[in-house]
C-alpha cells in the first residue's frame, strides 16, 4: 500500500474498489477519467489531468463567428447536402495546397462528424473494396479507438510498433505485411498519438511508395495537423509545408481535426481528403455493397449517408470561416496552440529530473519535438503499475499498452489541461513519488 500521497490514499482506494475497475493502469481514458473525478470530487484536491486529448484552448472566434450568423440565417431548420456545402469543400481544397502544398479537387474534400466519423467510414469502405484483403495495417503506437471502431465493425486488423523500425528499416517491416497480399490498407497519425513522433520525409516515402507498389490505401491521421513546432508550418503557400504521404502516392485519404489545430473540438467537425485518384478510381468489388463501383461516390452517398446523412450545417460554416481565414493569412493557427509545446518542455524537465525517463524520445537520431503529448517511464516498474501507483499522487494518465505500443513500460502523457499554475504542485507530486520509490 503507498504511504504519505499527496492524496487521501483511503479515498482513491474506496473509489478504485467502487469503482470496478480491476487494474487502473489498464483501464480505458474514459473509464480513468471518470475515476479521477469521482477521487476528485471526494477529496476536494485537484489532479495533474493528463489522461484525455482534449484541448483547452478557447475556440477560434473566426469559426464561432461564421457559425452564429449562419445560424441567425436559418440553416438550423435546413438539411446540408452530404457531400458538404459548395464553399467549405472550395476553402478545403485550398488549405490542403496553402499548407500541404497538394492539389486535391474539392470533390474529394468532405466534412464529417469530426475525424472519427471520417475513418469510421473510411474503415467501411475500404473493407469492400477488394474480394480477398480483408486487413488493416496499424503503424503503432496509436490512437486506441481507431482499433475499437475495427472491433465495433467485426473488422481485422494487424498490428506492429514502429518504434524499432524507424528510417529505412521501416521499409523491410512493412513489405513483410505487404508482400502477403491481405492487407488493403495502412494507417498511422503523425504527429503521433500518444508518443508525437513524427515521421521523416524518408519514412514517409518509403510509405507512399510500397502503397503504390502494392496498391494499398494509406490512410494519414493529421488530427494534431502543423503540430511538429520544430519547423514553422503556419504560412499559406510558404514553404516549408506539413509533412504528408501525399506527395509519394496516389493512393492516400487524410484525416484532418479541426479539433486541436483549431481549438473547434465540440462542434466535432473534420475534414476528409481523399487524392484525386482514388475518388475516381473504380473497384468492382463494390458493387456488391453499393450501386456504385466508384470510390468517392459509395463514400460519400453509400457510406456517408447512411452513417450520418452528412455533418452538421451551421458548423460546416463555422469550419469554412475558420479555413478562409487561414487561407487568407489572418489566422496564425499554428501560433495560438504553441503553448502546447511551451507546456511539454517544462513538464518533461519536471519528470526527468525526478527520475523519470522519455520513453518514445527520438524521431530517427533527432529529439522529438515538445508538443501535444509525451511518453515517459519509471525505471523498475511497468506502464500500468506506474499508473496503478501514480493516482495516489494526484497524477493522471494512460498506459500505452492500451495504444498498441510494445513499450509496456510507458504512459502517454497530454499537456492540454494543465495548467503553468500547476508546475508547482506537479513538481511537489513528483518529488514525493521519487522520494517514496528511489
Amino acid at each position: 500500500m503507498v504511504k504519505n500521497t499527496p492524496i487521501d490514499s483511503t479515498i482513491v482506494s474506496r473509489k478504485i474498489a467502487e469503482s470496478g475497475i480491476k487494474e487502473v493502469g489498464k483501464a480505458s481514458i474514459r473509464e480513468i477519467k471518470r475515476l479521477i473525478d469521482q477521487i476528485e470530487n471526494e477529496s476536494g484536491e485537484k489532479f495533474i489531468r493528463m489522461e484525455m486529448g482534449i484541448p483547452g484552448l478557447p475556440p477560434n472566434h473566426f469559426g464561432v463567428e461564421a457559425q452564429i450568423e449562419a445560424l441567425q440565417n436559418g440553416v438550423a431548420a435546413i438539411y446540408p447536402d452530404i457531400q458538404g456545402i459548395p464553399i467549405v469543400k472550395t476553402e478545403m481544397a485550398r488549405f490542403v495546397k496553402n499548407f500541404l502544398n497538394i492539389e486535391v479537387n474539392p470533390d474529394g474534400c468532405i466534412p464529417t462528424v469530426g475525424s472519427m466519423q471520417g475513418s469510421f467510414a473510411s474503415y467501411l469502405l475500404l473493407a469492400r473494396i477488394y474480394e480477398k484483403r480483408n486487413t488493416t495495417l496499424f503503424i503503432d503506437p496509436g490512437f486506441p479507438v481507431h482499433k475499437m471502431q475495427h472491433r465495433v465493425l467485426d473488422l481485422k486488423f494487424e498490428t506492429f510498433d514502429v518504434y524499432n523500425f524507424r528510417g529505412e528499416a521501416l521499409r523491410e517491416k512493412l513489405e513483410s505485411y505487404f508482400s502477403k497480399g491481405h492487407i488493403h490498407s495502412v494507417i498511422y497519425s503523425n504527429p503521433n498519438n500518444p508518443s508525437w513522433i513524427c515521421f521523416t520525409e524518408k519514412e514517409l516515402q518509403i510509405i507512399g511508395e510500397l502503397a503504390t507498389k502494392y496498391d494499398i490505401v494509406v490512410m494519414e491521421d493529421l488530427a494534431y495537423f502543423a503540430m511538429d513546432f520544430r519547423k514553422d508550418y503556419s504560412h499559406p503557400a510558404q514553404a516549408p509545408f506539413q509533412p504528408s504521404v501525399a506527395n509519394y502516392t496516389d493512393n492516400y485519404i487524410l484525416f484532418i481535426s479541426s479539433s486541436k489545430a483549431f481549438s473547434y473540438a465540440g462542434e466535432r467537425i473534420g475534414m476528409l481528403v481523399i487524392s484525386d485518384v482514388l475518388y475516381n478510381r473504380k473497384f468492382e468489388n463494390l458493387l456488391k455493397y453499393y450501386v456504385s463501383d466508384a470510390f468517392g461516390y459509395s463514400m460519400v452517398f453509400g457510406t456517408i449517408y447512411p452513417l450520418s446523412s452528412g455533418t452538421s450545417h451551421s458548423t460546416q460554416y463555422a469550419l469554412y470561416g475558420i479555413l478562409k481565414a487561414a487561407n487568407e493569412g489572418k489566422f496564425n493557427f499554428v501560433e495560438e496552440v504553441k503553448i502546447y509545446g511551451e507546456k511539454a518542455k517544462e513538464m518533461k524537465r519536471l519528470f526527468t529530473e525526478n527520475g523519470f525517463n522519455i520513453v518514445y524520445d527520438k524521431d530517427e537520431n533527432e529529439p522529438i519535438a515538445d508538443g501535444f503529448y509525451f511518453t515517459f517511464s519509471y525505471p523498475g516498474m511497468t506502464g500500468a503499475e506506474l499508473l496503478n501507483e501514480l493516482v495516489y499522487y494526484g497524477i493522471s494518465a494512460i498506459s500505452l499498452a492500451i495504444t498498441g505500443s510494445d513499450r509496456i513500460e510507458g504512459i502517454r502523457a497530454c499537456t492540454s489541461l494543465v495548467n503553468k499554475s500547476q508546475f508547482g504542485d506537479l513538481e511537489f507530486r513528483l518529488k514525493t513519488f521519487h522520494q517514496n520509490h528511489s
